[in-house]
């Protein structure tokens, strides 16, 4: 049997703050998580230079030293080629036809997708994934930081 948790994957799609990809990789890695793609605009732990990420580094605390990560100029490509190697993907994004994230089981290795944190995941991309899961708001705010819902999700999906 398949090791689902460590199998699995996070692609970040088009996130601005460096501070929240430090936050995605130290929580992936503290959930066992195998690797983390970058895809489009997504700040990576090392500049253009090969220099370290000094936003990444302060909030990943070696996380992003320890854990495979690739970057990708775009996702589609990325999602077609996780597809071919067995992987469902998962957009976390509210939309219509998202179920609970409560309800989600994985019982594959997953390729769980967070996108920008004002824009989400492009609609093109969302055209190309296997489920679409959401946390549902109950307050006034229609959305939670792309850290604390990649831990929520992670956690919830993975911790078993």
């Amino acid at each position: 049997m398949k090791n689902v948790k460590a199998e699995s994957v996070v692609v970040l799609e088009n996130i601005r703050s460096a501070q929240n990809v430090g936050a995605i990789f130290r929580t992936a890695d503290a959930i066992g998580i195998g690797k983390v793609y970058l895809g489009g605009y997504t700040p990576t732990p090392l500049d253009k230079f090969n220099r370290p990420s000094k936003e990444i580094a302060k909030t990943a605390l070696g996380a992003e030293k320890t854990l495979a990560w690739e970057s990708v100029p775009e996702t589609a490509g990325l999602i077609t080629r996780l597809k071919s190697e067995g992987y469902v993907v998962v957009a976390v994004e509210q939309t219509e036809g998202a179920i609970d994230y409560k309800k989600f089981e994985p019982s594959a290795p997953t390729a769980f997708i967070f996108g920008n944190e004002v824009d989400g995941i492009l609609p093109e991309t969302l055209r190309s994934v296997d489920m679409t899961i959401e946390i549902p708001m109950r307050g006034m705010k229609e959305s939670l930081n792309v850290a604390t819902t990649a831990g929520i999700i992670l956690f919830r999906a993975l911790d078993k």
